[in-house]
């Protein structure tokens, strides 16, 4: 379990530390110390700390796999991917290696590569929960959702708490729409967790497109409440108030909206035809 406060990261990075000066060679040392500078947002500090311990170690299967998490977060795809597939060639058998590979091919938009990773990853497990939620995923962004959600349901059996896949099943069954299917999975997201602010904003969609305008409000608000500077919430919520002709509030969402992103486009586009509908051209 990760340390809770900066305190105890900054801890273990001295007790790394003084393992490393005792023993300049201990590749483990050095991979251990790179995780804590990884967890603490510290990319570049833990690619160099993972390089040290492949340069000890180059048959160092973890180390390989660390450094590509790292690059992944860091959007370097093709050197994660190459990292992944040192992990691999080091142990065939590394499940995670091939689920987290299988990201890296998603991220570049090969669906057909992320999913041959996560068919493998589910070869060697097949109660790899996060393979199949992450297969899940990249059938849904193929259009495929009764896969998606036949992968969601495999990774739900596994893990009954495993809030994301509600979240996403939900989206699934809502562009099938399925909308009481959906809204009892964005009920189960949010019973998971309470400050899950997408669920409430996706909720709060299917409302919108049933018609029930104050729920969908409801949902919103409780969104933006969560995240106050949640861009996506506040344009839902003021196509709301558009089509309940509040012109105003509208358009006060989505001048809230453009200042979280000045280029989200929809925005303006609504923004637009509400300071029409007001006579001002």
């Amino acid at each position: 379990m990760p340390p809770s406060s900066s305190e105890e990261y900054q801890a273990q990075i001295e007790r790394f530390s003084k393992e490393i000066e005792s023993d300049p060679t201990n590749a483990a040392a050095y991979n251990d110390r790179g995780n804590v500078y990884y967890n603490l947002g510290d990319r570049k500090k833990a690619i160099t700390d993972y390089n040290k311990a492949i340069e000890i170690d180059p048959n160092y299967k973890e180390a390989y796999y660390n450094r590509g998490n790292a690059y992944k977060n860091l959007g370097d795809y093709d050197r994660a991917i190459a990292d992944y597939n040192k992990a691999i060639e080091t142990d065939p058998n590394y499940k995670e290696a091939y689920n987290n590979r299988g990201n890296a091919y998603d991220c570049l938009g090969d669906r057909k590569k992320a999913i041959a990773d996560y068919n493998k990853a589910l070869d060697l497990d097949p109660n790899f929960k996060e393979a199949y939620y992450n297969r899940g995923n990249a059938y849904y962004n193929l259009g495929d959702y009764d896969r998606a959600i036949a992968d969601y349901n495999k990774a739900i059996e596994t893990d009954p708490n495993f809030k994301e896949v509600y979240h996403n099943r939900g989206n699934a069954y809502k562009n099938l729409g399925d909308y009481d299917r959906a809204i009892a999975d964005y009920n189960k997201a949010i019973e998971t967790d309470p400050n899950y602010k997408e669920a409430y904003n996706n909720r709060g969609n299917v409302y919108y497109n049933l018609g029930d305008h104050k729920k969908a409000l409801a949902d919103y608000n409780k969104a933006i409440e969560i995240d106050p500077n949640y861009k996506e919430a506040y344009y839902n919520r003021g196509n709301v108030y558009y089509n309940l002709s509040d012109y105003d509030r509208a358009i006060a969402d989505y001048n809230k909206a453009i200042e979280t992103d000045p280029n989200f486009k929809e925005v303006y586009h609504n923004r637009g035809n509400a300071y029409d509908c007001l006579g001002d051209r």
